[in-house]
């Protein structure tokens, strides 16, 4: 399910499929465990006992005025911030935490990977995006299941569903590279092309999956009543996964470098031996260019030009020659390589 807006059963996937020219602001309640939609705008009065959640989608255009007044100037220039890098930042007995993850769409611009900004406190959190976050989904919910309490709950459980969401597509970076090492027989260009995408999306990836690790480890050491033990030991797996991916991403880096040299090994080998291959093929030639160049001159006294064997003669003589150098390359295992 999507986030929907109050009043609305949900939002119709097929009507998001580009970032919307307005932000989208929605906010869920959670009493007694009844999850319930309020107004955006009544989220900054709220003063019941429940846990809100206030999000705001499509935040290219969004402004200071589109976030409620709750929200501290600093934490707010954060949350509407064009570039953003993960991270997790003490503002009193707040939080505000920066992650990136998979989106539901694919990607324009050279980041490859979703930031959603999260000021967290104890029975409230706000949440901004400018583009659709596939983990939401996952986010919402838990919190419509009643999982979802405070703060720590919700960072816990965005933190468990990035990850999820982001790991099997870096397994698939590494099942490339190994679909890629079975392939150095084949075409040798094409295969470079693919393993330089590869990396080109490892590079992104790790980009943000090295600080995705520090960001929730630094989350997991905050001192809150509203973190538990328990979200803390889901913020670190979190973490712990994060930082198992950037090995990894390390990793595919490093090989995919590793398969660039021995393609460009192999790309040496192959023009030495088509060189050594025209390099034979001349040797051979030479003399025998000579031996015809010789007996073509238009002069006289050219031996045995009146005998009719003569042309067969110089043949057998010239094949002779052939066979000779051949067999002195092949002594010297020239024709092995």
């Amino acid at each position: 399910p999507a986030l929907a807006p109050p009043g609305s059963a949900g939002l119709d996937p097929r009507a998001m499929t580009e970032t919307p020219a307005a932000p989208v602001l929605t906010a869920l309640v959670v009493e007694a465990g009844v999850v319930s939609a309020i107004p955006p705008e009544d989220v900054a009065a709220y003063a019941g006992p429940g846990f809100v959640w206030l999000h705001t989608e499509g935040a290219g255009q969004a402004t200071r005025a589109d976030l409620p007044g709750y929200v501290p100037p600093m934490a707010a220039n954060a949350l509407l911030a064009h570039e953003t890098r993960p991270r997790c930042d003490e503002v009193d007995e707040a939080a505000l935490i920066n992650l990136r993850g998979t989106g539901v769409d694919t990607m324009q611009d050279s980041d490859g990977l979703v930031s959603i900004r999260v000021w967290v406190e104890g029975r409230r959190v706000t949440s901004v995006s400018r583009h659709r976050l596939a983990a939401l989904a996952k986010v919402e919910a838990a919190m419509r299941a009643g999982r979802l309490t405070d703060g720590g709950d919700f960072v816990a459980v965005l933190a468990q569903a990035i990850s999820t969401e982001l790991d099997p597509q870096v397994a698939d970076l590494g099942d490339s590279l190994d679909d890629c090492e079975g392939m150095l027989d084949g075409d040798i260009y094409a295969l470079r092309r693919m393993i330089a995408r590869i990396r080109s999306q490892a590079i992104v990836l790790r980009r943000f999956v090295a600080p995705d690790r520090d960001a929730l480890a630094g989350m997991a050491q905050l001192e809150f009543d509203w973190i538990s033990k328990e979200d803390r030991m889901h913020l670190r797996e979190a973490a712990d996964r994060f930082a198992r991916m950037a090995e990894e991403l390390e990793a595919v880096r490093e090989r995919a470098a590793l398969l660039h040299e021995q393609l460009t090994d192999l790309r040496a080998e192959k023009i030495d031996q088509r060189s050594l291959a025209i390099a034979v093929t001349a040797f051979i030639f030479l003399p025998l260019t000579f031996v015809t160049g010789l007996l073509g001159m238009n002069v006289a006294g050219i031996p045995f030009a009146e005998e009719p064997w003569a042309f067969w003669g110089v043949v057998v003589f010239c094949l002779a020659i052939a066979l000779t150098v051949m067999g002195w390359f092949a002594w010297r295992q020239w024709l092995d390589d």
